[in-house]
C-alpha cells in the first residue's frame, strides 16, 4: 500500500539537512531590499486582470522572485518554469505552494521580464541596491577600479534571420578572438562592490568607457595598461590622490623597474576588481549572452549586478 503523502511545509520542517541550494536562497532572501524594490517595480505593475475577464496577474512578489531565480540560477523562461514545478526549494523560495497556488508559466515570466525592460527598470534596481547598500555603510566611495570583461555570444548562424547577432561583434584578446559584447564596470575599492555600469560591443576599446565608470569624488584610481592616458593622468592630480593606472615600457625599451615594483602594488589593489566578475560568471553561470540585442542583455547585466553586489557582501549585511 503506498505511503500517503505529507504536507508539504510539515515535509521541510521536518528535513534534517539543508541544502546548498536553501542555504544561497535563505541568505538572499535575508539580505534582498524587498520592500524598495517592489515599490520600484509597483507603479508599472497591472492592478488587475485583462478587460472583459481572464486571470488575475500574478502577485508581484512572487514574480520578481522568480526573476532573481532566473539570474542566480541561468534559466530560460520555460527552464524557470520547469524548475518551479521540479524544486521545492525554489518554489518555497517564491512563495508558492504546489496544488494551493498558481505557478506562473513561461508566458507570464517572459512578460515580466520585458515588463522591467520596457520602463528600464533594472538599472533603476541597481541604483536602489546601491542606495540600500550606501545606507548600510558599505560603500566608502573612496577609490574605484575599473575593468572591462568580455561576454561571449552565440556565433551560430542557424537562425530565423541566418546571421549572427547584428549588435555584437569581433574582437581579439592575445592569441584569441571572440564574438559578443563588453560589460565596462567601476567597482568600490573598499566594498568591492560594482557602482557603475555600462555595455558596448565587443569591439569598442576598454579606454573610451572611462568618464562613465567614475563618480567624481574618487580621491584614487585603478586600472590595467589599456587605460594609460596622459591626458586623463594629468586632469587627476591634486593632494591626496592617486593615480594607480598600470605602466607601460616605452617603445623599443624594457620597463624601468621603479615602474615594475609600482604594476605589481597597483596589481594586488586591482585584484578585488575581478570579484564582480567571478560571482556572475561562476556563481550564476553568466557565460554567454542570453538574447539578441545589446538592450535586453544590457538590461538583465544590470539585475546581474546588483544581485551579485548583495552576494558579495551578504555577511556583512546579515551581522
Amino acid at each position: 500500500m503506498p505511503k500517503q503523502p505529507a504536507f508539504p511545509g510539515l515535509r521541510r520542517a521536518m528535513k534534517k539537512k539543508q541544502t546548498r541550494r536553501e542555504k544561497f536562497l535563505s541568505e538572499m532572501e535575508a539580505v534582498v531590499p524587498w520592500s524598495r524594490l517592489l515599490a520600484l517595480i509597483k507603479p508599472h505593475y497591472p492592478k488587475a486582470g485583462p478587460k472583459g475577464g481572464g486571470r488575475p496577474p500574478m502577485l508581484l512578489e512572487t514574480m520578481l522572485r522568480v526573476y532573481f531565480l532566473q539570474n542566480w540560477y541561468a534559466l530560460s523562461d520555460p527552464m524557470a518554469e520547469e524548475m518551479l514545478y521540479d524544486s521545492g526549494a525554489m518554489r518555497h523560495f517564491a512563495g508558492i505552494e504546489l496544488g494551493d497556488d498558481r505557478i506562473p508559466d513561461e508566458t507570464t515570466i517572459l512578460n515580466f521580464r520585458h515588463l522591467l525592460e520596457k520602463h528600464q527598470l533594472t538599472e533603476k534596481l541597481f541604483m536602489e541596491v546601491n542606495s540600500h547598500l550606501a545606507d548600510q555603510g558599505i560603500t566608502l566611495r573612496s577609490g574605484t577600479l575599473v575593468d572591462a570583461t568580455i561576454i561571449d555570444a552565440p556565433s551560430s548562424t542557424k537562425n530565423e534571420a541566418r546571421a549572427r547577432a547584428p549588435e555584437m561583434s569581433s574582437t581579439k584578446k592575445g592569441n584569441d578572438w571572440y564574438f559578443g559584447m563588453k560589460a565596462h564596470v567601476g567597482v568600490d575599492a573598499e566594498s568591492g562592490i560594482v557602482h557603475s555600469l555600462e555595455t558596448t560591443t565587443a569591439k569598442v576599446h576598454d579606454s573610451r568607457v572611462w568618464d562613465e565608470l567614475l563618480h567624481g569624488e574618487e580621491r584614487s584610481v585603478w586600472a590595467d595598461k589599456g587605460y594609460v592616458s596622459a591626458e586623463r593622468e594629468a586632469a587627476f592630480t591634486g593632494p591626496g590622490k592617486v593615480w594607480g593606472v598600470m605602466r607601460k615600457a616605452p617603445k623599443g625599451s624594457d620597463l624601468h623597474p621603479i615602474d615594475a615594483r609600482i604594476n605589481r602594488i597597483i596589481a594586488m589593489v586591482r585584484a578585488r576588481v575581478e570579484h564582480p566578475f567571478r560571482v556572475m560568471k561562476r556563481q550564476f553561470g553568466y557565460l554567454k549572452t542570453r538574447y539578441r540585442g545589446l538592450s535586453k542583455n544590457r538590461a538583465q547585466l544590470f539585475t546581474l549586478f546588483a544581485l551579485g553586489n548583495l552576494f558579495l557582501v551578504r555577511r556583512k549585511l546579515m551581522a
